[in-house]
């Protein structure tokens, strides 16, 4: 498999599962991470991610233009975990503060259409991790409501790249599509 896409909600073990994947396919690993340390919550889940990264690891850390940051730093990596595609989307809407709708559906569709050039370019397999947070209530203002329907757009152009796509619910991983 060259792209495997997991989703699935929070704390469901996406993480854990494209690590032990990574670890199986043996060779260089690049871990890109998403996150932004904007809290001391935030800063302990981070470090907490991070101890659980083997050191010989290398780790990339970038909040937006990731698939220029990957090509700039993938080096001699043979498969390249994506942690996550949920900050990733909400780092683009922290970048476009303020914008009407379709400026950032627009900046969204950038960024993983950048992220999908870098995938088609590369030899190397890549482990997405993403949220899916469209299953839940209809959130109750129009942001967070334009984020989950901008999120879920995000995953459904990966998902279509996409050999493998991993539903993780409670754990258990379910196959929603392999090739």
């Amino acid at each position: 498999m060259k792209i495997t896409l997991i989703t699935g909600g929070a704390r469901s073990g996406k993480s854990r599962l494209a690590q032990e994947m990574a670890r199986k396919a043996g060779g260089p690993v690049l871990f890109v991470a998403t996150a932004e340390a904007g809290d001391e919550e935030m800063k302990r889940r981070i470090e907490a991610h991070r101890k659980n990264r083997p050191a010989g690891w290398t780790t990339l850390e970038v909040t937006t233009d990731i698939g220029r940051a990957i090509t700039a730093k993938l080096g001699r990596a043979q498969t390249v975990i994506i942690d996550c595609v949920t900050l990733l989307v909400s780092n683009v809407f922290q970048q476009h503060e303020g914008a009407d709708a379709a400026t950032l559906e627009k900046a969204v569709e950038a960024e993983i259409n950048g992220l999908i050039k870098c995938l088609e370019r590369s030899a190397a397999r890549f482990i997405i991790v993403t949220n899916e947070v469209g299953l839940g209530i209809v959130p109750a203002d129009e942001t967070s409501r334009l984020y989950r329907d901008l999120l879920g757009k995000a995953n459904r152009m990966l998902a279509e790249r996409a050999d493998e796509v991993i539903l993780m619910v409670a754990g258990i991983p379910v196959s929603l599509k392999k090739h």
